[in-house]
């Protein structure tokens, strides 16, 4: 009886060690599993959006946060920017979003043509100190957004609460046409980050005009929106400053704003970017023109800190890298910005500072499968399946490197045989990051690339990025 009881365990535990090895994908040698196998095609001939790069922003204080302004000691700090910016342990973010207050020139000069008082502490709530931070871990791209003008340049008198800019049509204040002084200001602002060796590439001046928030905002229609472009266009140019437009609201709305922009001839030619946010309505489809486009600003709904990758709450990890997928392939967004990378309480942003500690969301680590390996002068190629679980997409980076992203979102392990062609990559391996609720971009053993072709396996409800070379 004793040798029966022996063989049945022996026999239980080769058939359980065969169904888990089943379940992961792989077999007892090793190998892919071929079971449910299906295709991929990544196709360098089939080309779509340069790409900008992903960022974040620590606009209203936060970066003084960081800065260690509530507790936050230096090595904390440092471990914070390495998540953010470091191109090999972190996301390797790419883009900083500076939010412009009044606080340059916080009280009326006088009117509209008195000579400007402009103030510089050459700190800017800590953002200063974080765009330098940044630039030494390589990113150079700086956008320059306004969430208002300063309240004596517009209808309602504060920096809070909406109101317009005074001498756009519609908008007439006693105190004048502040038109071009605030455009005057906006490039004062990059101005002084030029003086501490920070280069504005990308200057914008309305934040959610189709929004009154109760904190700094400023209404625009789009018409006005056009009418103050062919202000500060010509203005920000002169100064070697891009004009970027409109963050509005939502994906769907920012549509009227860039329709409008484009309906006028002279406006068009003044705005290089479009910028649009997804609060409102999510990405459907591109912005209507030819123009590069931004996903400049998002973060998920949600009541409460969390760390996890899926949990059905809207504002887990796998949420969060389906809407960068979304935004790069429905809406072919040359850059994508979240909101806070760094924030208290409960935030939705990437990371939770709290007095000297802090704590990561998977939500970063969705981000970094993008922004890591996709950089800044990539092109994004085909990338086809036929499988609907997959969210599928792939880039070619400008020194040759080819990254392929590649979202299950079923309940099942599924194995992929992805054809590479005209990506001039035939042989050599292709080196996969694991993401879920176990793996945060964790490497994974290499896979070969035989024959322009490679087969890997995609755990279930996971993302995984491939690295390949040529």
């Amino acid at each position: 009886m004793l040798r029966r009881l022996r063989s049945r365990l022996r026999t239980w535990t080769a058939a359980s060690v065969a169904a888990l090895l089943t379940a992961v994908g792989v077999t007892a040698v090793g190998t892919p599993n071929a079971y449910a196998a299906t295709s991929a095609t990544i196709d360098g001939s089939t080309t779509y959006q340069p790409i900008d790069g992903f960022g974040i922003s620590e606009h209203f204080g936060r970066a003084a946060i960081m800065n260690g302004s509530q507790g936050l000691s230096g090595p904390h700090q440092k471990e914070i920017l390495d998540l953010l910016f470091h191109r090999s342990t972190g996301a390797g973010l790419s883009i900083l979003r500076l939010g412009i207050d009044s606080g340059i020139q916080p009280t009326d000069p006088g009117g509209p043509n008195a000579t400007p008082r402009y103030v510089w502490d050459g700190y800017d709530k800590g953002q200063v100190w974080l765009a330098k931070e940044a630039k030494a871990y390589g990113v150079n791209r700086f956008y320059a957004d306004a969430w208002t003008a300063p309240g004596y340049m517009k209808t309602n008198g504060t920096d809070a609460g909406g109101g317009t800019l005074c001498g756009l049509s519609g908008a007439t204040c006693a105190s004048g046409d502040w038109r071009r002084a605030y455009a005057n200001f906006l490039v004062q602002y990059a101005r002084f980050y030029a003086q501490e060796g920070i280069g504005v590439t990308d200057l914008g001046f309305t934040n959610e005009p189709d929004w009154t928030a109760t904190y700094d905002s400023m209404r625009l229609t789009p018409a006005q929106a056009v009418e103050f472009t062919k202000v500060v266009g010509p203005i920000a140019n002169a100064a070697g400053y891009k004009v970027a437009c409109c963050d509005s609201f939502g994906w769907t709305q920012q549509k009227a704003y860039t329709s409008a922009i484009e309906a006028d001839a002279t406006a068009r030619g003044y705005v290089s970017t479009h910028t649009g946010h997804t609060y409102a309505s999510a990405v459907d489809g591109p912005l209507p023109t030819a123009q590069r486009t931004w996903m400049s600003e998002w973060s998920p709904n949600g009541t409460a800190w969390n760390e996890n990758w899926d949990d059905g709450s809207g504002y887990d990890g796998l949420t969060v890298a389906t809407a960068v997928h979304d935004a790069l392939t429905k809406g072919g967004t040359s850059g994508y910005v979240y909101w806070y990378g760094a924030s208290t309480g409960a935030t939705r942003g990437l990371i939770q500072m709290d007095g000297d500690s802090y704590h990561v969301s998977k939500r970063l680590w969705a981000l970094a499968a993008y922004s890591r390996h996709i950089r800044p002068g990539a092109v994004r190629i085909g990338a086809t399946t036929p499988d609907a679980n997959l969210r599928l997409s792939a880039f070619r980076n400008a020194d040759g490197t080819l990254t392929v992203v590649v979202l299950n979102t079923g309940t099942a392990a599924q194995q992929v045989s992805y054809g590479l062609r005209n990506t001039g990559i035939t042989t050599g391996t292709a080196t996969p990051y694991l993401t879920d609720s176990a793996n945060s971009m964790a490497r994974q053993p290499a896979v070969a690339v035989s024959g322009g072709s490679l087969t890997a396996t995609v755990p279930a409800r996971s993302l995984v990025t491939y690295t390949l070379n040529r």
